[in-house]
């Protein structure tokens, strides 16, 4: 079965004013024009930053006219974007809106530079919150204990996000055997499209998108592997390509997008997988820590190379700072 999570819930469409704003959103996801379902689709991606957004914002991001974000508003029932807005407290309640007295100096204070490093924190902000609601549902919670019950994880990561799969992939490997950091330049990806064994992939891609995670995450849904991508809000194929998709905002007002929010996600989720797995970590991080004792050591605590195994009867070389 194919999940998606994007920052909403699937509701029933009705007049804006009796039911959510989400709703009339899904509808427009599922019946509107191809217009009408890319603005659907980034608003609800967006969901968390919608208070901070514009018409002309909006626009730019999905690369249509200002017009047009005003017809998709008119069409589910508000007069514009800032209509749609001021419904939006009836959603989010309040809290999206009061930012701290610190944001409001900052706010009253800065410069056009500081405005614009004032509204990207914001934004920034308001993705963070959304990921921890996500942290919540129960397709976060499937992705966890896939995470930490399946016999082989494999992770990929291209171009730029190649460096948020490594640091996922080493993280997740402290907790549990059997994860793997796949080998972009074998070619082939035959570790995990050729396994006998259940299988779980997890790629890390951003705009503009590599052919090859396109491809991998086809190919291994295909092989009966499951497959999971962690991406931005303007991915337009994930949700055909990936059995569940955890799509996050990537702009916040910077040169380049910044996949900081995905790092968050990932962070968050290796904490759920730790709590699935439960006790059974300790000895695996103990275990490890040894080996990284003996093999490498840490600042004020050299190696302890040839030193004997923990459960040897010799106790291990003291430091030259020991007191006795």
């Amino acid at each position: 079965m194919k999940f998606i999570f994007q920052f909403t819930s699937t509701l029933l469409w009705s007049h804006p004013l009796q039911h959510s704003i989400k709703a009339q959103l899904e509808e427009a996801l599922e019946n509107g024009s191809k217009a009408d379902r890319l603005l659907a689709r980034y608003m609800l991606d967006s969901w968390a930053g919608l208070p901070f957004e514009t018409a002309a914002s909006i626009a730019r991001s999905v690369k249509v006219s200002e017009a047009t974000v005003g017809r998709f508003c008119r069409s589910i029932g508000y007069t514009s974007f800032r209509d749609l807005k001021d419904h939006l407290k009836h959603d989010m309640g309040d809290d999206p809106w009061l930012m701290s007295d610190r944001l409001q100096e900052m706010r009253k204070e800065g410069s056009v530079d500081s405005a614009q490093l004032n509204q990207g924190l914001q934004l920034e902000i308001a993705a963070l919150v959304g990921i921890y609601e996500l942290a919540g549902s129960d397709e976060w919670h499937q992705e966890a204990k896939r995470l930490a019950k399946t016999e082989h994880v494999f992770v990929a990561g291209f171009q730029t996000e190649r460096g948020l799969a490594q640091y996922f992939a080493n993280q997740m490997q402290y907790l549990r055997d059997g994860v793997t950091l796949l080998d972009l330049a074998g070619g082939n990806f035959a570790e995990v499209l050729l396994t006998d064994h259940p299988a779980h992939l997890v790629i890390f891609e951003a705009r503009r998108y590599s052919v090859l995670a396109k491809s991998l995450a086809e190919e291994a849904r295909a092989a009966g592997v499951t497959v999971t991508l962690i991406t931005d809000v303007f991915c337009d194929w994930g949700h055909e390509a990936a059995d569940q998709v955890f799509a996050v905002p990537t702009q916040f007002n910077q040169f380049w997008d910044s996949t900081a929010q995905m790092a968050s996600l990932s962070n968050l989720l290796i904490h759920t997988v730790f709590l699935q797995l439960g006790s059974e970590v300790e000895g695996r991080l103990n275990r490890i820590a040894d080996l990284y004792g003996r093999f490498t050591g840490h600042v004020h605590r050299p190696a302890r190379q040839g030193a004997k195994r923990k459960n040897d009867t010799a106790k291990p070389n003291r430091s030259e700072h020991d007191d006795t």
